[in-house]
Formats: C-alpha cells, sequence, structure tokens
C-alpha cells in the first residue's frame, strides 16, 4: 500500500521527506570525519574568541564583572589598609580602577593574537577536545600557546599601563607608603601580575562562551557549529 502510494505521487512529495520516510541516510546523519570536527573546534574558538573580546573590552568588563574583576595584589594588601587608614582610600582605589581598565583596553589587542593561536589545534586531537568536558578546547588552547601568548601580551598590557597612568599611580602610592616608619615598599610586578589576570579573564570569558556553544543551540551561529555540536 505505501509503495503504491508513493508510486503513485512520487512526484508532488519532497526528495528529503522521501529520504527520512525510507531511511536514506541524510547529510546530517553521516558520521563525522576528523577534517570537519576539527574545523567545526576552530570555528567554536573563533567565535568564543570574538564574544570574549567584545565582553572584556568594553568599559567595565572587567572591572564591573564579579568573575573578571582584577583586584590588587596580595603583596600589596597590608600596603593598601595602612595607605586607606592615614587618608589615601581614593587614591588605592584609583589604583584598582586603573588595573581594570588597562586590563580592558589590553583585551582589545587580543584578538588577533587568539586567532593565530587557534591554528594550533590538529585534527588528530580534535574527537578526544570534541568529546572533553564543556570547556575542553580553551583548556588545550590555554595548554599549549600560553606561554606564546603571554609573550606576544605582556607588551601590550606594559603599554596600556602607560597609557592608563597605573605605573605614575602605584609609584606614587609605594612612595607614600615606603616613607612610614619601619614600612618598605612592596615587591610585586606590576606587569606580570597584571598579564596574568588578564590572560586568565580572557580565557575564563572564553571558556564560558565554548560552554555556550556546546550547550545551547541558539548560541551555534553558522551550519559548521549546528553540524558539529548537535552530535555532542
Amino acid at each position: 500500500m505505501i509503495l503504491a502510494l508513493f508510486s503513485t505521487g512520487c512526484s508532488n512529495i519532497d526528495p528529503e521527506i522521501l529520504d527520512i520516510v525510507l531511511g536514506v541516510p541524510t547529510d546530517d546523519d553521516a558520521p563525522l570525519d576528523e577534517a570537519t570536527v576539527s574545523r567545526g573546534l576552530r570555528e567554536a574558538l573563533r567565535i568564543g574568541t570574538e564574544r570574549a573580546v567584545d565582553r572584556t573590552s568594553r568599559v567595565d568588563g572587567f572591572l564591573g564583572d564579579a568573575l573578571l574583576r582584577i583586584t590588587l595584589p596580595e603583596e600589596f594588601e597590608d600596603a593598601a589598609s595602612t595607605l586607606r587608614r592615614i587618608g589615601f582610600a581614593r587614591q588605592v582605589d584609583e589604583l584598582e580602577v586603573a588595573m581594570n581598565r588597562a586590563a580592558e583596553d589590553a583585551a582589545g589587542e587580543a584578538r588577533e593574537i587568539f586567532v593565530d593561536a587557534i591554528t594550533s589545534i590538529t585534527i588528530a586531537d580534535a574527537f578526544g577536545i570534541l568529546r572533553g568536558n564543556d570547556t575542553a578546547a580553551t583548556t588545550y588552547l590555554r595548554d599549549r600557546t600560553s606561554d606564546r601568548l603571554r609573550e606576544r601580551f605582556q607588551p601590550i598590557i606594559a603599554n596600556k599601563m602607560e597609557k592608563v597612568g597605573l605605573y605614575r599611580a602605584y609609584g606614587q602610592l609605594a612612595e607614600v607608603y615606603n616613607a612610614l616608619p619601619g614600612n618598605r615598599r612592596p615587591a610585586v610586578d606590576l606587569e606580570d601580575y597584571l598579564t596574568e589576570h588578564t590572560l586568565d579573564g580572557l580565557f575564563q570569558a572564553l571558556g564560558d562562551e565554548e560552554k555556550r556553544i556546546r550547550e545551547e543551540p541558539i548560541a551555534r551561529t553558522t551550519e559548521l557549529l549546528r553540524k558539529v555540536f548537535s552530535r555532542v
């Protein structure tokens, strides 16, 4: 009976619907190959990077986000408490704001650095990453590119620290603290500290975006993302 129906009216039936009814495999059902998975992961990280950079590089991208906000270095906490007590609370607050502004400014320069690094994902590792945890691709990228990213990013941080007056603000507070009896200038490498925490924030934001792409179909904004991550 079914065969008769199809034989008499098949010219009016959508070929894709006919394939589904007859159980013919479609392209969406075809097994994913390693090259497709690798391209999908790179695309997820590329799009995730764009979103992460957009999130962190806007005003208050770091300062206004409880997960990303960069606080004063631990080595400076005692000095900060002392400075607040003697009337320099505003300057201490301004120092923390300047740190986050430098990070936000630097984050905008990270897009190209991250996109270059994304190409390091190998086809051989593709399926392991795809089937890993919610931030497996971000972790893979960080583990294999952190040294290179840090080397390229630190000069950017130094430039932004100068731009927002962070060196000057820190130097002035350190001099005041150092002038107090029994105190010594805190040993803090602000460039290293801020570089590490800015990269931490960028990877945190990237991991959040990877998780969204894995969990939320609406976040899969390209055909390749839908094809690859709908199978996970």
